[in-house]
Formats: C-alpha cells, structure tokens, sequence
C-alpha cells in the first residue's frame, strides 16, 4: 500500500477513523499488516470496533410457531387451550409456559404481539418476511440479509458476508457477491472440494473452468462468466482464510456448549455468534417443526424448549462479550397459527393465520423490555397498535443503520426503495 492511501483517510470528530475507511483499508491489505496493534495506531481498540460494527442474526422458526404457544398466550379461555401463561421481567406480560429463559431475558428482548400478515401460504410468507416484498411479479428481491451484506460487509471480505445455517431464499438482483452461503450443519468447516487434490490439478482445473467461462462470455454469456469468477475467487479466498475456525466450536469450553443445547440449533446459535464475533455481518439460523396442524401440544415442550434455550444464551453471550449492543437479533416465523384449535382428530392444533402474529427483537439500539401491540382476549383480532411488515423493516433498517429510503437499481434499470412503505416502531427506537 502507498503513503497515499494514509493520505487519503479523513478522521471523524473524535479523530478515529470511520469503519468505511478502515473496511477500505482492510481491502487494500493494510489491516493485515499489523492486526489489532495496527487498529490501536489509528486510534482503535476493540471496543470501539464493535461498537462501529453492526450485525444482524435472523432466528427463524421455520413453518410458524402459534402466538398463543409462544409470546401472546391467552390461558383460561376455549381459544388459548391448555396452555398456561408464565410471568416475564416486563410487569403484565406473560408468555406461554414453554419459554422460561427468554420470560427471564426480557429486560433485554422486546416483543410485537401485533404483527398483521398478507400471505398465509408457506413459501409466499416466507418470502414476504424475509425480503419485505410479496412474490408477486418477476422481479427476484433480495433476503434482507443479502441487503445487509451488501450495505455493511467487506466487498473484499475472505469469509461471506452472508451465512445462513440451513437453506434459505436468495440475494435477489444483488448477485453473487452477497449471496448467502449456506451451511448445512453447524460446527464443521465448510467442505473445501480440493482437498487431497495436487496442486497442479487444482490449477489445471481453474484453468479450463476459466477457458469454459470464457466461451460463455464470447457466445454472449458475459455477465454469467463473470458470476463464476467471482464465485471461484470467493471459494478460493474462504479456504484459505484464517477465519475459518468461527465455523467450528474451536475454544468454546463445554460449559458454553452445553449453555447453548446440546442440539444443532443451539450450536447454530453458538455458531452465529462466533460468526458474527468474527465480523460477518448477517447470519441467519433455522430451526424447523412449527407447522403444527396436529399434536401441537405433544411437539411443543421439546420444539420450543431448544429455541427457548438457544436463543437466550445467544442473547446472553452477546451481551456480555460487548456485542449485543451492535447485533440486531430477530426470532420470528412467516406466520400465526389459528386462535381457534382445528378438530383433526384426537391430537389436535392449529391452522395457518396471518392476521395477527408475534415476534422477537433485540440488540442494536432496540429497546428492550417493551411489549408492542395486543390482541383481543380471544386472539382474533389486534386490538393496538397494528405493525405491518414493511414497519418491520422499517425498524430493522434504523437499528443497523441502513437508509430505508435508499433506491437501488434492478437489472433492467428500474429504481427500488429498500423499504417502500410504513415506518419505524418508535417506541423500540433508542
């Protein structure tokens, strides 16, 4: 690096330098120079990096968990079933029995007992309530946390910047760049397919995938090629990295495992914070099973008890590493369930409901300890403070920092608010 790239850095008010220049920096090589001594010359100790630094974790509770099981239980009445209601740190808000850690965690954690759905189909809310959009049209919309990847991450980053621990949806018309990488089990290391391979093979290998893309490009297949390269020199750069030990459990005593659960979603909990600790700005973590058309009370002690468990020690350890402050969490599914309990037989449950639903948030400025919206004493109807889904996104914009308002472009040139309608919930606002 020349003396004039030193030139070029401006220092803020309080003179350090901006985590857009130092994330420049670190693409152009510098930072590896020195590591964290060469931050400390500039200015920088390891608290204000993560100060600086905003991440996201999205839990997502795949097939949509009951509100009434959950976070907005209405014990005692013919709608709410036999589950019972437990007291949590917020006064007059309880949650449903199966949640004792996060009742304990809400000073930290804040609830939204009012979300109003669109989509009640599995795949179409999924879709809404990861990218904000409905699926309608031919337009691909990018996962939020492509979004994040591509507002906060390092271009230059030789880890993803976007890591979801089971499949998820795509980054849309973003690209390649910020598309999520996808990882099916927590705790292993990414499978590096030339293992065992010489080099020489590796080389000749890259070679005539190079010749291949390069007859795509002249048959008229330019940004295709380019697509690949760009994905060969991401594959390439992740291998070799020296971050590749924040896939694995590597350091972690037993004692934390075990805090997390002994299940792959708690050590993908685990994962994500390591992940995230290691400056990848969005993760997402799945835990399947909430699709409880029946035996919805047979299934939920041990369902929720993983989530219960997993997502209050992340909250936990987030905090008391200093990260919480900086980490968006959000626990959620793409829906409700029905207040009133379906007659399949015997082992009864809950159908799909998108007009009142609940969900998690913490960290990152969001308040914690508030309780949004409520809903009927039958859970049919929001009585308060209805959110939408574009206010969601609203919210999870302001608390990382992202525009909202900002237009992005489509491929056919076509400009796009990140988020096209409502607002911020101010009341989760620090």
């Amino acid at each position: 690096m020349s003396s004039d790239n030193l030139l070029n850095v401006n220092l803020d008010s309080q003179g350090h330098i901006t985590r857009r220049q130092l994330v420049q920096l670190a693409g152009t090589g510098f930072a590896t120079l020195g590591g964290m001594s060469l931050l400390g010359t500039l200015g920088l100790n390891a608290a204000e990096v993560k100060r600086q630094r905003k991440a996201c974790i999205f839990v997502y509770l795949n097939g949509a968990p009951s509100q009434l099981e959950t976070w907005d239980p209405k014990p005692g009445t013919s709608n709410g079933g036999p589950t019972k209601g437990i007291k949590t740190s917020i006064p007059g808000v309880d949650f449903a029995e199966f949640w004792p850690q996060l009742a304990k965690s809400m000073k930290d954690v804040s609830v939204i007992r009012s979300m109003a759905g669109k989509e009640a189909a599995h795949e179409r809310a999924r879709y809404h309530l990861h990218t904000g959009r409905r699926l309608i049209g031919a337009t691909k919309y990018p996962h939020f946390g492509a979004l994040t990847a591509y507002k906060l991450g390092d271009p230059d980053s030789d880890v993803p910047n976007f890591i979801s621990i089971g499949n998820t949806l795509s980054s849309g018309f973003l690209g390649v760049k910020v598309a999520p990488f996808v990882v099916d089990k927590a705790g292993s290391l990414p499978r590096d397919v030339t293992a065992g391979v010489p080099v020489s093979r590796t080389n000749r290998r890259l070679s005539l995938l190079e010749q291949q893309d390069e007859d795509f490009a002249q048959a008229g297949a330019s940004a295709i090629a380019h697509e690949h390269r760009t994905l060969y020199s991401k594959a390439a750069q992740l291998m070799t990295s020296q971050r590749l030990r924040a896939f694995t459990f590597e350091g972690e005593s037993d004692a934390t495992k075990a805090a997390y659960g002994n299940n792959s979603f708690g050590q993908g909990c685990l994962v994500a914070r390591r992940l995230v600790e290691s400056g990848v700005p969005f993760v997402e973590v799945q835990r399947g099973g909430w699709d409880m058309h029946q035996e919805l009370w047979q299934k939920m002690p041990s369902t929720a008890a993983e989530v219960d468990t997993g997502v209050a020690q992340l909250i936990a350890d987030l905090k008391q590493r200093g990260l919480l402050d900086s980490t968006l969490v959000v626990c959620f599914g793409e829906f409700g369930r029905t207040p009133k309990i379906n007659s399949r037989g015997p082992n009864v449950g809950r159908d799909h409901w998108a007009r009142n639903f609940n969900l998690l948030m913490a960290g990152a400025g969001i308040k914690g300890g508030v309780c949004i919206g409520e809903t009927s004493a039958n859970g049919e109807e929001i009585t308060r403070q209805p959110v939408s889904v574009d206010d969601f996104f609203q919210t999870m914009c302001q608390a990382l920092g992202i525009d909202a308002g900002e237009e992005l472009y489509t491929p056919d040139g076509r400009p796009l608010r990140i988020v096209d309608a409502g607002t911020p919930i101010k009341e989760l606002i620090g």
